[in-house]
């Protein structure tokens, strides 16, 4: 009985608590609010209107304005691939074992069909049917893929989308972006979508023999694992390359070299993949050799470039090229070695002319213009 009746008063009191506390806070509601002027603090007082120029500033303004034009073009590729890993049983036997392995790189639109060029080795190993792109807005969308080119480590594919038109990105001219000008990376590196990095071209036309054709732009901005296939960048939104590999100091972690693919190769690669599946090399029927520095003022009269073979039936035999002609100029551009020559030339596609000023024996200038065929072997 005294159970029951503990109970009972128990149960009262907490009634009587709950009425209690809603009289009070009817009585608080209805009080008039009084307005608190809080005074500016010594210690971190408002921040003031800009007044005056700040050049620093307007180049902050600069930067963000040129990521912010480009952001929407930059995407997220995720990808899943099959590995199977050798494993060994009890008794000795060796069997495959499959495991399922999720990439992740970067890519930038090109094309307002959804059209993306990315890093090959983003995809590579990837079934086509598990390829899904992260657009900047976080939309998720399968993509197909188109074709790819070995030599340089780009691929294109094509997101999946009925009707929809994408934001592209702006192209600018590689061959004119200088040394030493600021250079923007963005990407997602670790997973960490849409990253932005800064720093500056430190070099043109790198080759550090991982590629069987190069020439990389060096740059400083922080590249690291997932930014594969994104853009690199300059100071007007312009893509100026597709980020593509880095070099790091293992006894400095953190401090690498980026390199980048330059946007003129990468845009005629692209439209190759696009239209045919495959990218066909040009050439011109003929190979060059750079002349030693040493040599070039006295023997050569300043000219870097010597045409070492011509192969029958080419459009350099068409035109009359022959070993031991100095190649001065190419489309107006004056050439210093073999890889200025390579560069021009891959900057074209198959079906396009190429204009060069030689050097004859004869010693007379002579131009010629040759038309690009695809070249015969393998990949230069």
């Amino acid at each position: 009985m005294n159970r029951k009746w503990f109970l009972i008063s128990f149960c009262g009191v907490m009634v009587l608590s709950a009425l209690f506390s809603a009289m009070r806070r009817q009585q608080r509601e209805g009080l008039p609010l009084r307005r608190v002027n809080i005074p500016d603090s010594s210690l971190a007082p408002r921040q003031l209107p800009i007044t005056g120029t700040n050049p620093a500033r307007q180049f902050s303004n600069a930067i963000a304005d040129a990521v912010e034009k480009v952001m929407p073009s930059v995407v997220v590729i995720r990808t899943e691939k099959i590995q199977y890993k050798v494993q060994r049983d009890f008794f000795g036997f060796t069997y495959q074992v499959p495991e399922q392995l999720v990439g992740e790189g970067s890519g930038v639109i090109i094309g307002e069909q959804g059209y993306v060029i990315t890093s090959w080795h983003v995809l590579e190993g990837a079934y086509s049917r598990l390829i899904e792109v992260v657009l900047n807005d976080g939309k998720k969308l399968p993509a197909k893929y188109i074709g790819h080119d070995a030599a340089t480590d780009l691929a294109v594919l094509k997101i999946e989308s009925k009707g929809e038109v994408f934001p592209v990105v702006e192209f600018g001219d590689s061959d004119a972006v200088r040394v030493g000008e600021v250079s923007i990376a963005i990407g997602s590196p670790f997973s960490l979508q849409s990253s932005v990095t800064i720093g500056h071209v430190s070099q043109k036309g790198r080759r550090i023999q991982i590629l069987p054709y190069e020439d990389f732009i060096q740059t400083d901005a922080a590249i690291n694992e997932g930014n594969s296939g994104g853009p690199l960048i300059d100071v007007d939104g312009r893509l100026i390359g597709i980020s593509t590999a880095t070099k790091t100091d293992a006894e400095k972690k953190g401090v690498g070299i980026a390199f980048a693919i330059p946007s003129n190769l990468a845009m005629v690669i692209a439209n190759s993949l696009i239209e045919t599946g495959k990218h066909e090399w040009p050439w011109v029927g003929a190979f060059f050799y750079s002349v030693d520095a040493r040599y070039r003022k006295d023997l050569f009269g300043g000219a870097g470039v010597v045409v070492s073979q011509v192969w029958k039936d080419t459009p350099a035999a068409r035109a009359g090229l022959q070993p031991g002609d100095l190649v001065l100029e190419m489309d107006g551009v004056k050439v210093r070695d073999k890889h200025d020559v390579d560069r021009i030339i891959y900057n074209h596609a198959v079906g396009e002319k190429v204009r060069f000023l030689l050097m004859t024996g004869k010693e007379k200038q002579l131009e010629v213009e040759l038309l690009l065929e695809e070249f015969p072997g393998l990949t230069p």
